[in-house]
């Protein structure tokens, strides 16, 4: 059993996903193990990762629109934490009700997607960012 670790950095544009399954597809290609685990982990609280449809923009408007009406913009007082500007507050909830971390089996040297899944980097923050993301592979040639 082998390990490799990774940093991939991804420079968001603001709120929205990012998608980042070919720079991950590429690095666990290059480690050159067949079988085993991936984990990427996001290193930030008002940032999350999806595996979400990558085939239609209407997905990525849509869950959008869904967070934006379920996690309201802050200001006027509707949240306590407010120093860092009124889409802070909303950025940490909403990575709270996604994820930080997605598993994902690898096979004959691939993460095993699905025909229409990506891995996404969600940017709850309104303003662009730079990112990263920890890839750790557990596996075997």
């Amino acid at each position: 059993m082998e390990q490799r670790i990774h940093t991939l950095e991804v420079a968001t544009r603001g709120r929205g996903l990012a998608e980042v399954t070919g720079p991950v597809r590429r690095w666990v290609a290059e480690q050159g193990l067949g079988t085993g685990l991936l984990t990427i982990w996001c290193r930030h609280t008002s940032a999350s990762l999806v595996v979400q449809e990558n085939a239609s923009p209407e997905v990525r408007t849509d869950l959008e629109a869904f967070l934006a009406r379920l996690v309201p913009e802050g200001g006027d007082g509707r949240y306590r934490h407010e120093e860092e500007g009124p889409d802070d507050m909303p950025a940490h909830i909403r990575a709270m009700l996604t994820q930080t971390q997605l598993s994902i089996p690898v096979a004959e040297g691939v993460p095993v997607l699905g025909t229409w899944q990506g891995i996404f980097l969600y940017e709850h923050r309104t303003r662009p960012h730079r990112r990263e993301l920890v890839l750790h592979l557990l596996g075997e040639a």
